[in-house]
């Protein structure tokens, strides 16, 4: 398929998903917002391994997106993005505008509150950020009509609120997870990771490093503790929060000694760049 042909339009979208369901064929979407690295490729791989066919979507949200935050400089290059997708088994691209998405304009949209969880950890930082994200997902399924949906666990508290606001959905829309992608120094892929200078990616290493470190400690606790200590001896990195959640339900972990597993989650800002990570951790006794 040719570059013009894979990006399509809301109406051609509609029409290939009756042509689809007709044929009795299952559908994954990739909610994406561009700038496409292997990361996005794992999350295609495993939807072209789930469904007979795969829609990758490229938007970029405005609502998940707070005052001073980076909307407008978020990298945008459809044309690579298209490149980069080529080979990966990927039926359609649904590249939607503003208008399209939200047809009463973006800041009318009636959003998908996220509850206590879309609270806490980004949600402090960050508030209103996962009614958006909610918001918009929602909003594109409405849009492709998936049977199946596929993100990655490097978003770990986007990937639980959202997989609790499907949980309730009706027709359902299942709920694929997918590997953390790194890079080979080590750091988790994403988009922003573009941002940081040549110093600044030097420090960053710190952050799988000290995932790394943790989930060889014996017990949560230390692992918690030798986490947030390989962080403090980088005086370049502003930690935002190390922490230990549940893995069910992603509250914080008070007493520690009492569970064998725990998710541990970083998020940190190194010059101007904001970045987030996470490692389940399993302690055995």
């Amino acid at each position: 398929m040719a570059e013009s042909e894979l990006v399509v339009n809301q109406q051609q979208m509609a029409a290939l998903r009756q042509a689809w369901r007709d044929q009795g064929h299952s559908v994954a979407i990739v909610p994406t917002m561009g700038s496409l690295h292997d990361g996005h490729r794992a999350l295609v791989t495993r939807a072209r391994e789930l469904a007979d066919r795969v829609v990758v979507t490229i938007f970029v949200n405005p609502l998940q997106f707070g005052e001073g935050e980076d909307f407008d400089r978020y990298p945008r290059a459809l044309e690579d993005d298209l490149d980069f997708l080529q080979g990966t088994g990927v039926d359609v691209v649904f590249a939607p505008d503003v208008s399209t998405v939200y047809p009463e304009g973006a800041r009318q949209e009636p959003v998908i509150p996220a509850g206590v969880v879309g609270e806490l950890f980004e949600g402090v930082h960050r508030p209103g950020h996962f009614d958006g994200v909610l918001t918009v997902v929602a909003r594109l399924c409405e849009l492709v009509e998936p049977d199946i949906a596929v993100f990655g666990k490097k978003d770990a508290q986007q990937l639980f609120v959202i997989t609790q606001m499907f949980s309730h959905q009706s027709p359902p829309i299942s709920v694929h997870e997918v590997d953390t992608v790194r890079d080979t120094d080590g750091l988790a892929l994403s988009s922003r990771n573009v941002y940081l200078s040549p110093s600044e990616r030097t420090l960053a290493r710190a952050i799988p490093r000290a995932l790394q470190a943790a989930s060889g400690a014996p017990s949560l606790a230390e692992a918690l503790e030798v986490a947030r200590q390989i962080l403090r001896e980088h005086p370049g990195i502003s930690v935002d929060y190390v922490e230990l959640v549940h893995p069910e339900t992603f509250l914080p972990v008070v007493n520690p000694g009492e569970l064998s597993e725990a998710l541990l989650i970083i998020a940190a800002t190194i010059g101007a760049t904001r970045l987030i990570d996470n490692q389940l951790l399993s302690i055995h006794q």
